[in-house]
């Protein structure tokens, strides 16, 4: 059953300058999402687009957890995925959320992704 669907837009070139300050990259970033990236913007700004689309289908922004809590990573394939840690792993049993699909859309300015929660509705 769905349970819910999010979306977000981001331009690359903000997402680089943003990164500029370490303090940016440690706070939103794990350590296994830059390692991924490798100083990529244009993957970090996908990155960073999924955990926002993951934040609307809880329906609740980043009230309640921190961008670290949703870890985007790539498989061997390039396919995106994402692990829940702390309050963001808690919100999703609440609302029943046991799967999240996401995918990530790139063009030479924008990043874009589009996140799907699946489960029982609560």
């Amino acid at each position: 059953m769905l349970a819910g669907i999010g979306c977000d837009l981001i331009e690359i070139r903000r997402m680089k300058k943003a990164c500029e300050k370490e303090a940016f990259l440690l706070h939103v970033f794990t350590e296994e999402e830059r390692r991924q990236a490798g100083g990529n913007f244009s993957m970090l700004a996908g990155t960073f687009a999924v955990k926002e689309a993951v934040s609307k289908v809880f329906g609740t922004g980043f009230r309640t957890f921190l961008p670290q809590d949703v870890e985007v990573l790539r498989d061997e394939l390039g396919k995106p995925y994402v692990r829940l840690y702390g309050n963001a792993e808690v919100l999703a049993g609440k609302k029943g959320i046991r799967r999240l699909e996401v995918s990530i859309s790139n063009t030479a300015e924008h990043a874009m992704a589009f996140a799907v929660g699946e489960g029982e509705a609560i």
